[in-house]
């Protein structure tokens, strides 16, 4: 149910087309909360039935057109509501660590494979979200453009430390997930070094 709240979190800055909406969301709440086209357009066809959302078909062009969703009333308090609502959590379901939680299965080249590919995957995503930072800093994230033209001043400085906040909290994940897979490696050489009867250097990692 997250991914309504989402759609409903873009609509809330003003009306866009499906195509706008899956852009904006690739562009701010995808990097929290991944949904592919194939989620969003049902969603949002759920949405207008349930009358959370309205569609309006706009021209483009000569000849064709485009349906644009703008929230409804019942929407907007379907949001807040969300809002206020205790989070309800899930269940961890991580396949990176219950892979690890058996590597003694695996040989330890594969284990060092596994745990480089885990540092590659969380270095990319730590570019990506130190990029993300510093498109806020600078308020160049065009999202966060657009949710600002249409927030009361006094808002805007709390506005841009929430989503300052979050990025943090992504970034602080990152680099967690990063020590631990760099841990993972210095306990493969740990392991072979003390069955070899070699003690290994406790602060090198093969990276």
């Amino acid at each position: 149910m997250s991914l309504r709240y989402a759609l409903l979190a873009l609509l809330r800055v003003g009306p866009l087309s499906g195509y706008e909406l899956q852009k904006q969301f690739s562009l701010s709440v995808g990097h929290v909360w991944h949904a592919p086209d194939s989620q969003i357009y049902p969603e949002l066809r759920k949405m207008e039935a349930e009358h959370l959302i309205e569609g309006e078909e706009q021209p483009r062009g000569q000849r064709a057109t485009r349906r644009v969703y703008h929230v409804t009333d019942a929407g907007e308090q379907a949001f807040l509501t969300w809002m206020h609502t205790p989070l309800e959590y899930a269940r961890v379901r991580d396949p990176a660590h219950l892979r690890a939680a058996y590597l003694e299965a695996a040989a330890p080249d594969a284990a060092r494979d596994f745990f480089r590919a885990h540092i590659n995957q969380w270095e990319r995503e730590l570019a990506q979200w130190e990029g993300e930072l510093l498109r806020i800093d600078e308020v160049a994230n065009p999202m966060l453009v657009r949710r600002l033209a249409v927030t009361e001043p006094e808002d805007r400085e709390r506005t841009i430390a929430f989503k300052r906040f979050t990025y943090e909290g992504l970034v602080d994940r990152a680099r967690g997930e990063i020590s631990w897979a760099k841990r993972g490696l210095r306990l493969i050489d740990e392991l072979q070094h003390a069955g070899s009867g070699v003690r290994s250097d406790p602060n090198s990692a093969h990276v």
